[in-house]
Order: structure tokens, then C-alpha cells, then sequence
């Protein structure tokens, strides 16, 4: 018989949100691991907060429905919050019951914003690594680098002259401006609405932007990043970058290798990594120029190995860019910008270990 189209409330209602989750549920892998190295960051996180006072939201479910952000695309925290409140994979995965209060959006944001004083998302993606399911996938020998712009949360409009010269801002909130014939340099010119951004273009007749740049360190074995870290954008930016991120694991005994492309290919750099027991898998850059990396290292396999390797980083950047927010930076300053792209290589991290864990080993 035909069913009737009529709603019938209940007095009560008995949902189990761990029976609504399907097994094979990739989030399920995600939760174990994320969850295991929040456990190792509880020290952290208890010294962030007062120990007298009314609680405020739990650090661990902070984390994780910022994790959720970046994996379902959610443009915003208001967004977030209400689809918190409306979907039961997501209470399920940030650990709040069916009948759980969410959190007021602004609310959310403060309590976020105190995680950036502990570095928590540098941390969290050290604990993620260091996690018992993760640590053998990664290889502690073979490494790539590379840097991406990530363009600030501000207009051409408001890179203005330090000395305060120049028209006055027009009426309005977004008054026309004509720039165009106008000297604007890093050094003379600032952006009032992002100080710490700069203008940077990516190459040879492309638009200069306000922007800063991510830096990341990958394992080659199967791709995923080790180590992050966002600077202001300049032309030395990568390698200083490069050479910051690889320190830590150059000091063993036996030589590690690090590749990266012709951005990189420089005597300065080269002579660097030399010095720190490192072998420069650099990809060559001899138009007009003369390489600094020589046969002593192309000869070898490896080289040719590193090379087609290191383009996986790319991945990372793009599914970074296109799924989880980085088109567009969200917040201001550095040390907001650094902590989002950070956190957002974790989330790829997370996004790969279904499949990795999955995978037989060989």
C-alpha cells in the first residue's frame, strides 16, 4: 500500500551516531590517527588554558571540525557551525552527541585563535606523523621541496605609500583607484589592509599580487609532508625556506637527499646543502647559465628518480588550493596565514591514509 506523507513526532529518540557511520567510511581512518595524535598534544593544549574558569570549547573538537572545514570545502566557520548542526557525520566526527549544543560562530573563533599561541598546528602535524600507523610509511632519506604563492586577503587598492603620499582614498567602501604608471615596490609601498603581505608576481609577465608563500617538505616515498612553513614572498624566500625545513633531518650520519626545481638551482644553495650531508637532486637550470649541479650528481639513478618524484609536492599544493580554502587566504598576518597553511598539509595528509593504510605493503 502507498505510504503516507505525514511527519509523526516522537517523544523520545534513541540515534546510536557510531551505527549511522558505514564501516568503510574513510573517516573512520582519519578520526583514529587524528585522534591518536591529539591524545599526544593534551600536555600542549592544557597549557594554553587557565585551570580556573568556565570551560570553553574543548581544543581536540576545535581541531577536528577544522579538519572537516577543509575537507568538505566550507568557505567559512559560520558555515561550518551550522552545518555542525544539521549533519550527523560531522557531530560524529568532531565527537558531539545528537542532542549536543553547537557552539555560536563568533564563539568558535575566539577559541581558535588561541591555538595559534601554541603552535598547535606545527604540532599537530609533527603528532600526525609520528603516529604508530603512519611513521613506516614515511622514509627518512629522500626528501623534495618546493614553494607555492598564496595569495593575500587584500586588493591591489590598498598597497599605498609608506609616507602616507599619494591620492586619498576616494568615498566609499570600495572607492575606484588608478594605479596604472605608478612605481609600487615592497619597499616604498605597504598594504594597509595586510601589512605583512607582499607584492610578488610568480614570473615574467605575470600580474603581481599581494601574496605570501608556503613553503613544504615532502618524503618521497609516498608523498606526504613532513614539515611547513609560510614566509612573506621575496625572490630567496624558497631556498632560505629550504634550507630552514631540511635542517633537522640532515644531521645523521649518512647522507639524505633533497630535490627541487630550477628555482633552486643556485652556487649558494647548492654549497649549503653540500655542506649540511646533503645531496642536491636539483633539476638543472642552464638557460644562459651554467648549472651549479654537475655529473657528480646527475650520473647517478637516483637523480632521475628524485626528479620525477619530486613533482608529486604539486599535489599537495593544488588539492591544498582547490579543496581545502588556500585560493584565497581567509585571515591576515603572517602568523594566521602560516597556521592555516600548515594545518591545511596535515588535513592532506589525513586525506591520504585511507588509501596508503589500505594499500598492502610490498
Amino acid at each position: 500500500m502507498r505510504g503516507e506523507d505525514t511527519n509523526k513526532g516522537r517523544l523520545f529518540s534513541y540515534i546510536d551516531l557510531e551505527k549511522r557511520v558505514r564501516p568503510d567510511q574513510p573517516l573512520r581512518v582519519i578520526r583514529e590517527v587524528a585522534n591518536g595524535a591529539l591524545r599526544a598534544l593534551s600536555g600542549d593544549f592544557a597549557a594554553l588554558y587557565s585551570p580556573i574558569g568556565r570551560e570553553s570549547i574543548p581544543p581536540e573538537r576545535l581541531l577536528r571540525a577544522l579538519l572537516l572545514q577543509a575537507f568538505y570545502s566550507i568557505r567559512s566557520e559560520r558555515q561550518l557551525v551550522e552545518r555542525l548542526d544539521t549533519d550527523l557525520l560531522f557531530r560524529w566526527f568532531v565527537g558531539l552527541g545528537i542532542e549536543d549544543p553547537v557552539w555560536n560562530a563568533t564563539t568558535f573563533t575566539k577559541n581558535r585563535d588561541r591555538l595559534l599561541d601554541g603552535e598547535v598546528a606545527a604540532k599537530f602535524l609533527a603528532a600526525v606523523l609520528a603516529h604508530e600507523r603512519v611513521k613506516g610509511l614515511l622514509s627518512s632519506e629522500h626528501f623534495s621541496v618546493d614553494g607555492t604563492l598564496l595569495e593575500a586577503w587584500a586588493s591591489p587598492k590598498s598597497f599605498r605609500p609608506k609616507d602616507g603620499s599619494g591620492d586619498p582614498p576616494g568615498p566609499g567602501r570600495n572607492s575606484e583607484r588608478d594605479f596604472h604608471g605608478e612605481k609600487r615596490r615592497n619597499d616604498t609601498h605597504v598594504s594597509i589592509t595586510d601589512p605583512d603581505a607582499r607584492l610578488f608576481k610568480k614570473g615574467p609577465g605575470k600580474e603581481a599580487r599581494l601574496c605570501f608563500m608556503g613553503h613544504a617538505l615532502m618524503e618521497n616515498r609516498n608523498g606526504l609532508i613532513v614539515d611547513a612553513v609560510t614566509t612573506r614572498a621575496s625572490g630567496h624566500a624558497e631556498r632560505l625556506a629550504a634550507i630552514a625545513l631540511v635542517e633537522s633531518r640532515a644531521d645523521r650520519p649518512h647522507p639524505i637527499t633533497l630535490a627541487a626545481d630550477k628555482a633552486y638551482d643556485t652556487a649558494d644553495f647548492v654549497m649549503e646543502l653540500r655542506e649540511r650531508t646533503v645531496t642536491p637532486h636539483v633539476a638543472q637550470n642552464t638557460a644562459g647559465r651554467r648549472s651549479a649541479i654537475d655529473r657528480r650528481t646527475t650520473r647517478h639513478p637516483g637523480y632521475d628518480l628524485s626528479q620525477r618524484i619530486r613533482k608529486r609536492i604539486e599535489e599537495a599544493f593544488g588539492w591544498a588550493k582547490t579543496v581545502a580554502g588556500l585560493r584565497k587566504m581567509r585571515h591576515r598576518g603572517l602568523p594566521k596565514v602560516g597556521w592555516q597553511f600548515t594545518l591545511a598539509m596535515a588535513a592532506y595528509n589525513l586525506v591520504r591514509l585511507p588509501n596508503l593504510l589500505a594499500a598492502p605493503t610490498p
